[in-house]
């Protein structure tokens, strides 16, 4: 399958995917008050938060040792069985945490306690059907993947509907759907792993273990540092403002992601193909693809100015006038997202370098900068000065990273 097959592939399985929330988005929004909303917003951003420290980022391990030359069908099941075991570990770890700190983490997130351990548990879930998708991804193949991301999404949109509207479960519906459907198919995916001989879950290779974390380990302030970038909001806005406020932020944020979405569908067909190139190391070749990827800069900047037109009536057309406020944020956070997806051009060179590290300190340092500017400018600008923030912070990193990668 060419690059562009395989680009439309990836490209219609995030949208239908990602279409999910966005269909659910009007019926939610109508369903649900937005200080119950805004909870949902804390959940979906204290999974984000655990990211960071669920599995120690194994699956990106997992995904690099396919392009190593030494690996055969044995390695690779001994290889993915050590990702699971972290997982597990880290898992176990995690609750750990939470039964310690469990009530204060409930008042700081004005959620419930048994939402916690949720947000932990679907993680772990999530974990697993990632290592799933990741291991199709390195192999190009994009129709396997497409159909386990859709059917996990129709099958959290339907027992949505099912617990929120039919059942009136309220918020509560939104976070057990969200479960219910990450654990059939995280067992659907473990399943197909075995069933492919991609995973061994009893083994114990201390040389493989080392490996993984010296590849996952340095990606963990990576990760915390794109959780303050691009989850932190919620918090600041939660503490400043209240908790209905962050539900219309979130609403906001929601309708901006659908930019990330077409981003990521590229660039998950566009890693396989370009970590094949710096393989063989045509110079000629490698600077083709410089060429390609900074013409695709400039077209992303000269549609910049699209959502500040139509995102406010879209906003309020799809989320109802009581969330009319967040039609102010969108067209900034979609500018954000815009160098989000500059961002993942350049950032492939460096996870292809394994300079994860780095990585680490350019990400973070772009999180604390967006912490410090919401601190500042939430109080005073209230949710445009998130926006406003956000902007910023990606736009540091995306140059942070574009001047890195040239050292890579």
């Amino acid at each position: 399958m060419s690059l562009a097959k395989k680009s439309f592939v990836y490209l219609l399985s995030n949208i239908i995917s990602a279409s999910i929330p966005f269909l659910l988005l009007p019926i939610l929004t109508r369903a649900l008050s937005p200080a119950e909303y805004g909870q949902i917003a804390m959940f979906q951003t204290l999974v984000a938060g655990l990211a960071a420290f669920i599995g120690l980022n194994a699956v990106g391990a997992a995904n690099r040792k396919y392009y190593d030359d030494d690996s055969n069908i044995y390695e690779f099941s001994q290889y993915n069985g050590t990702c699971l075991h972290i997982l597990l570990g880290s898992t176990v770890v995690m609750l750990c945490i939470v039964a310690a700190f469990s009530k204060q983490l409930s008042e700081f997130l004005s959620i419930p306690v048994s939402w916690i351990y949720s947000a932990v548990i679907f993680s772990a879930l999530s974990f697993v059907i990632n290592l799933r998708l990741g291991q199709w991804q390195v192999r190009g193949e994009a129709s396997k993947f497409g159909a386990l991301q859709i059917g996990n999404s129709l099958f959290n949109m339907v027992l949505s509907l099912l617990l929120v509207i039919a059942l009136h479960f309220g918020a509560q519906g939104r976070i057990d759907a969200q479960v219910i459907a990450a654990s059939l198919s995280a067992m659907l995916a473990l399943s197909m792993l075995a069933k492919e001989k991609l995973i061994s879950f009893f083994c114990w290779r201390p040389d493989n273990l080392k490996q993984v974390l010296q590849f996952g380990v340095p990606l963990i302030p990576h990760i915390f540092g794109c959780f303050l970038l691009s989850a932190v909001d919620r918090f600041v806005i939660n503490q400043e403002l209240g908790i209905a406020e962050a539900g219309v932020y979130m609403v906001a944020v929601q309708l901006s992601m659908a930019l990330n979405i077409v981003f990521d569908a590229i660039n998950k067909a566009y890693v396989p193909w370009l970590f094949e190139i710096l393989k063989r190391d045509i110079l000629a070749e490698k600077r083709k693809v410089v060429k390609y990827t900074y013409c695709y800069f400039l077209l992303l900047l000269l549609l910049a100015p699209i959502p500040f037109l139509i995102g406010p009536w879209a906003l309020v057309l799809i989320a109802g006038e009581e969330y009319r406020a967040a039609a102010d944020v969108i067209g900034w956070l979609c500018l954000g997202q815009i160098f989000g997806g500059m961002y993942l051009m350049v950032t492939n060179y460096v996870f292809y370098a394994k300079k994860t590290g780095t990585l680490s300190i350019v990400t973070i340092v772009s999180g604390m900068l967006n912490v410090l500017m919401l601190l500042i400018m939430v109080p005073e600008y209230g949710v445009l000065g998130a926006a406003w923030a956000f902007i910023l912070a990606k736009l540091v990193q995306f140059l942070f990273v574009l001047k890195l990668c040239k050292y890579s």
